[in-house]
């Protein structure tokens, strides 16, 4: 089956948060990380098929979700997962901030990867907790993790490492071996683990495929939550749900603090969605990366061609990091703003001239955002 990726979609005035903010200021949005495309038409269906129904009362996990996601896991990532591990969450964000709540107490330190998505530092800085930076390391392209440091990082007071793989915003699938040096580290040093790995059906790099850390060992799935969602795989953030895994007990138990009183449980329409999306996506899922690994491959292309910036390999998600240093310029961010387009600062995720560009869009409007890097850059 054929799908189309090209397609301009409107998303003016749909109360987006990435399109909106761009009305009657002329600039090309990419910055917060959802795709410009329709959902698979397998979601769109099962969604109009549940809203022509007309009754939207209070609704219950299905019986069949945890064993549906179970096989799901197998099936992608050859991870044997009991049902009774995953516990159904609203979301991977509100994930993060219980588990650094519940698994650290304030006084202890968290460590966190730099650069990485915003949210790992809230979760601790919004508990009061102390965060410890894990300088990730750009070698041969790739962002990996600063194993060899990691025991002048760590000290008595160290309880919890949140990791992000595939990595955001430096898009770095890792591999078994770093994932299993990393998490050997954490278990010998009696570290609890929540692993973000929202991203982990988006995979570009042909020689990559996605490793969940808790699939490495039973010493490291003891130690480990494991967060995850098919809302940025198949684009329905704003109706999506997520799961954690939790082998150990101890940790399933904390990861649910607050579910069903401060914090909302899905709605029956995220159920519908995240369901349809495992039983029929694949084929979809499989033409997004297709499209995805070309609008890649535009990017390195026409980036590489600008003296003054700089790119990762990027293995995995639709997210270009990209490093500005070379242009000497304090801001850019503003930079590019000024010219038109919209991206993430860098200083959101911890570095200060980097720019991150959503690259999840159609590639005519791709196109027009690398006219305006290159114009403004070169």
């Amino acid at each position: 089956m054929a799908f189309d990726f090209d397609t301009l979609t409107n998303r003016l005035e749909s109360d987006s948060i990435r399109w909106d903010s761009a009305l009657d200021k002329g600039v090309l949005p990419l910055w917060v990380a959802d795709m410009d495309f329709k959902s698979p038409p397998c979601v769109i269906d099962a969604l109009n098929e549940r809203v022509q129904q007309g009754i939207y009362g209070y609704t219950h996990t299905p019986h069949q979700m945890n064993r549906m996601i179970a096989d799901y896991l197998q099936e992608q990532y050859q991870w044997s997962v009991d049902p009774d591990w995953i516990v159904i969450l609203p979301s991977v964000v509100s994930g993060l901030y219980t588990a650094v709540q519940q698994l650290t107490n304030i006084g202890d330190g968290v460590l966190v990867p730099n650069p990485v998505y915003h949210h790992l530092r809230l979760a601790c800085t919004t508990a009061n907790r102390s965060t410890q930076d894990m300088p990730l390391v750009l070698r041969e392209g790739r962002w990996v993790l600063p194993n060899d440091q990691l025991p002048e990082i760590v000290n008595a007071k160290t309880k919890l490492a949140l990791l992000c793989n595939p990595q955001n915003p430096g898009s770095t699938v890792f591999t078994r071996d770093e994932l299993k040096e990393f998490g050997n580290f954490c278990t010998q040093n009696h570290l609890w683990i929540c692993s973000d790995e929202i991203h982990a059906g988006l995979v570009l790099a042909e020689d990559r495929k996605h490793i969940p850390l808790a699939s490495i060992s039973k010493e490291i799935s003891e130690k480990t939550v494991t967060l995850m969602s098919l809302n940025k795989t198949f684009n329905f953030p704003g109706v999506g749900l997520a799961w954690a895994i939790a082998e150990n007990p101890v940790l399933r138990k904390a990861i649910q603090v607050g579910l069903h009183q401060t914090i909302a449980p899905p709605s029956l329409f995220a159920y519908t969605a995240t369901m349809a999306a495992i039983k029929e996506g694949e084929p979809w899922r499989k033409a997004l990366i297709e499209y995805l690994r070309k609008n890649r491959d535009l990017i390195q292309e026409r980036i590489g061609s600008v003296a003054g910036l700089s790119l990762d390999r990027m293995e995995g998600s639709y997210l270009a990091w990209i490093d500005c240093t070379a242009l000497q310029n304090q801001n850019p961010h503003q930079l590019l703003l000024d010219a038109g387009l919209a991206t993430s600062p860098g200083s959101q995720f911890g570095k200060e001239q980097f720019v991150r560009l959503n690259f999840g869009t159609q590639r005519s409007r791709l196109n027009d955002a690398l006219d305006i890097i290159q114009k403004t850059c070169s």
